[in-house]
């Protein structure tokens, strides 16, 4: 027989398949059982009827324990009733290995249970939707890239010095010298920008937080795009295509994915350009409208952003930032140099800062002046110097996290959801 994948099984009405997967469910009714299949693209019930399939067969029901890999044939049918809208009638069952009792069971688990197994816990149809949605948006995100002319240009995972702050560092021993997990590829895409005029850096990244909030991750990934003669308007203006185009992908692609979630989509059916654009300075008088004592020059906090963010029913682009609460490469606005020419873009419904990015400081001197304000080593930096000594030209970038994008738009309430295997301060493991 054919084999053949569920998500396939609409191709192959009155037809008779092999399909290869797992034990998802099954329940008996006297002379009938059924069989609930999945093979990582779907579900599929299957139905075995006694005196239509071997005695040996029908008897197998009591060996069909959760998990079990099995290799099941029969013919599809078209049944809106069914899961999916097809069943299987069962013509033979061949069970490969016969699953223990299986410890995430169909019933409720504790967070720390299901993170212990999350090895496990990623076969539930919850997870595989948010996975899948995962890699539509990450899918989405090349595909944007790629077809703009960006250039893929990878960004190493060993660094020699800091980019985020350097509170925030994981130090390994490199071979007798310090070395850092990477908290950016941005620096080695400003260099990419200088080869090819416009790149996009994608990979992990790692922050050294000690923060328990539902919005943050010891290692998350990001794209981070950087583009030569961009100025901050430019940025933005990309900035807002960009998550309008993986919004409307997911919105397109991902509508089962979404139901199975709950998310209530109309939030991201209005996610389209134009974005909101306010000023740090009018974001403060947001929050000072809300009966908030926030105190203009700090940097804003989750609350802050929610507050902002709850004014406007689309992600909400804020700009201009105090320059002492931005990262020593941010360029200075000319009209003020006590602030920064940066952006974060603001989601809706609390999810909060999704993208952060801004101009790059383009002049020698001024960034030298930058690192040692900073208190950073300069020898770690001469290479990112070369970049304002040779054709030095005004750049622009910015980085969406791609767990955060996910849980927004999968309308999730944390990260460790959105990403196979999350890393927090306290988990290690699986």
């Amino acid at each position: 027989m054919e084999h053949v994948y569920i998500a396939d099984v609409q191709d192959h009405v009155d037809e008779e398949v092999t399909i290869k997967g797992w034990v998802y469910n099954t329940r008996s009714s006297g002379k009938i059982w059924f069989l609930l299949t999945r093979d990582g693209t779907g579900l599929i019930q299957g139905v075995a009827v006694a005196g239509e399939v071997s005695e040996d067969v029908f008897e197998m029901y009591g060996d069909l324990t959760q998990e079990s890999s099995v290799i099941v044939t029969g013919v599809v049918h078209q049944d809106d009733r069914a899961p999916g809208g097809y069943e299987l009638l069962l013509k033979d069952v061949r069970l490969v290995q016969q699953a223990e009792d299986y410890p995430v069971a169909l019933k409720e688990h504790g967070v720390s249970f299901l993170q212990d197994h999350r090895h496990l816990w990623i076969r539930s149809t919850t997870q595989h939707a948010l996975l899948r949605i995962r890699h539509e948006v990450i899918t989405a995100c090349r595909d944007f890239f790629n077809d703009r002319g960006f250039v893929l240009f990878d960004a190493p995972i060993f660094t020699p010095n800091a980019v985020e702050g350097t509170t925030t560092l994981f130090e390994t021993e490199y071979f007798g010298e310090k070395a850092y997990l990477t908290q950016s590829g941005q620096l080695y895409g400003e260099a990419g920008a200088m080869a090819f005029g416009k790149v996009y850096v994608f990979g992990p990244t790692f922050r050294a937080e000690k923060s328990k909030t539902r919005r943050h991750l010891t290692e998350f990934w990001m794209v981070e795009p950087e583009m030569a003669y961009y100025d901050l308007n430019d940025n933005m203006d990309l900035a807002e295509e960009f998550v309008e185009y993986i919004v409307q992908r997911v919105l397109e692609e991902r509508q089962e994915e979404l139901k199975q979630l709950e998310r209530d989509t109309k939030p991201l059916e209005r996610v389209q350009r134009p974005f909101p654009r306010i000023t740090y300075t009018e974001a403060v008088d947001i929050l000072h409208q809300e009966g908030s004592d926030f105190a203009w020059g700090g940097d804003f906090g989750a609350p802050d952003e929610q507050i902002i963010a709850d004014h406007f029913d689309q992600p909400v682009m804020v700009h201009r930032y105090p320059s002492e609460v931005k990262a020593f490469y941010m360029k200075r606005d000319p009209e003020n140099a006590d602030l920064a020419l940066g952006v974060d873009m603001l989601a809706s419904e609390g999810y909060g800062e999704i993208i952060g990015g801004g101009q790059r400081e383009d002049d020698y001197e001024t960034l030298v002046s930058r690192i040692q304000e900073h208190g950073l080593p300069r020898e770690p930096f001469e290479w990112y110097l070369d970049l304002r000594r040779y054709g030095s030209v005004p750049h622009s970038g910015f980085g969406l996290g791609i767990e955060r994008a996910v849980a927004w738009i999968a309308g999730v309430s944390h990260l460790r959801e959105t990403i196979p295997f999350p890393r927090t301060i306290s988990r290690l493991e699986p």
